[in-house]
């Protein structure tokens, strides 16, 4: 794993429907390697986004800002550790920076705020959403390549839940994008082809019915028949 960090890359994503999850893992095995811990190979990530007053981070993804952030703790929780992470979008690259903390903080710390200063031209910041899903990690066992499965994932604000049962969020983290790539080209064999879209923005834009959202319309459309 320490091979295929890639804090800054390349990020591809695929979403189908669970049913096809195991003829893909299949076809992957011979080509990837399964990150197990403690005999599990589906690991628990619990997620606490910021965003601020006016929900910039969002608003800057939903109009296709080319310079864009997002700032979240995120908790694995079957190895208890949690990571304060700053995500920027810049010219198709992902650029990940973290530290580690204590555990979730719904308000800032100082030296949480100081972290995302001295990233982002933001530094006041709420907590605007919760996001849990298990995770399975693949690792190619020629390439620089990382690619994560995501599923049972689900979105908490206060009172209000969202689901998306039988989805699957797959990413592809490259240094450049590669289509030759086993895993890319399965999933075009499957007729699985990538898709734009954020766990964030998806699960914001489902719980908060006062910001805009058009644009996101037909990801609905397309994660509501997945879920049928």
């Amino acid at each position: 794993m320490d091979n295929v960090k890639l804090l800054n890359r390349t990020d591809t994503k695929f979403v189908f429907n669970h049913k096809n999850l195991e003829e893909f893992l299949s076809t992957c095995s011979k080509d990837y390697s399964i990150l197990t811990i403690e005999n599990k190979n589906i690991a628990h990530y619990k997620t606490l986004y910021f965003d601020t007053s006016d929900f910039d981070f969002y608003h800057h993804h939903h109009n296709k800002k080319g310079n864009r952030y997002k700032v979240r703790i995120r908790k694995y929780v079957d190895s208890n550790l949690c990571f304060l992470e700053i995500k920027n979008k810049f010219k198709g690259r992902t650029i990940k920076s973290r530290i580690p903390i204590a555990d979730f903080e719904e308000i800032l710390s100082n030296e949480s705020i100081d972290f995302i200063k001295n990233i982002t031209p933001f530094e006041s910041l709420n907590s605007t959403l919760w996001n849990s899903f298990d995770r399975i990690t693949l690792t190619n066992n020629e390439r620089k390549e990382r690619l994560t499965i995501d599923l049972n994932l689900s979105f908490e604000l206060k009172d209000q839940k969202n689901s998306l049962k039988n989805v699957v969020i797959c990413e592809l983290k490259q240094e450049k994008v590669n289509r030759s790539s086993p895993a890319f080209t399965e999933l075009k064999k499957m007729q699985i082809r990538p898709t734009r879209i954020s766990k964030y923005c998806i699960g914001a834009s489902s719980l908060y019915q006062k910001i805009k959202s058009n644009r996101f319309k037909e990801k609905h459309i397309q994660l509501a028949k997945l879920t049928a």
